[in-house]
């Protein structure tokens, strides 16, 4: 066995997560951070996590459209 530090996920009960590797909502969490998306207060939120990231995404992206370019007046 090799050695090595493992860290388990960390989280409680009550607090949901989505997966984007496995495409499932989780309590807890199960999977490491750089895979999921959370904590959420309810599972049906993590549920649409990824409509969620959506829409924050296309707000981001109006926001900063209307924002002026560099030297532009």
């Amino acid at each position: 066995m090799p050695l090595g530090f493992h860290r388990k996920p960390t989280g409680k009960p009550g607090e949901w997560f989505y997966c984007i590797k496995h495409d499932k909502v989780e309590e807890g969490p199960e999977c490491p951070a750089k895979d999921r998306l959370g904590p959420y207060a309810t599972r049906d939120e993590a549920a649409h996590a990824l409509q969620l990231v959506e829409e924050r995404n296309r707000e981001w992206r109006n926001a900063s459209d209307d924002k002026p370019q560099d030297g532009a007046e």
